[in-house]
């Protein structure tokens, strides 16, 4: 759980700044779109093809 204590008579835009750097330090923002919707076994593998297509693509 990621926590931003804010400081004495700090404003709340850098305090939202920080709890955000920490967030993304944290890696929630992929975890948290992966698990957004269900995915069906097909899709999924679907998903990973379509990456290692990608993936391949790119080192040739």
């Amino acid at each position: 759980m990621t926590q931003v204590i804010p400081g004495e008579d700090e404003r709340i835009d850098s305090v939202l700044r920080r709890f955000k750097r920490e967030v993304s330090k944290a890696g929630i923002f992929p975890d948290m779109r992966k698990h957004r919707h269900f995915e069906t076994p097909i899709e999924k593998r679907k998903r990973k093809a379509l990456a290692k297509q990608k993936q391949r693509r790119f080192t040739r």
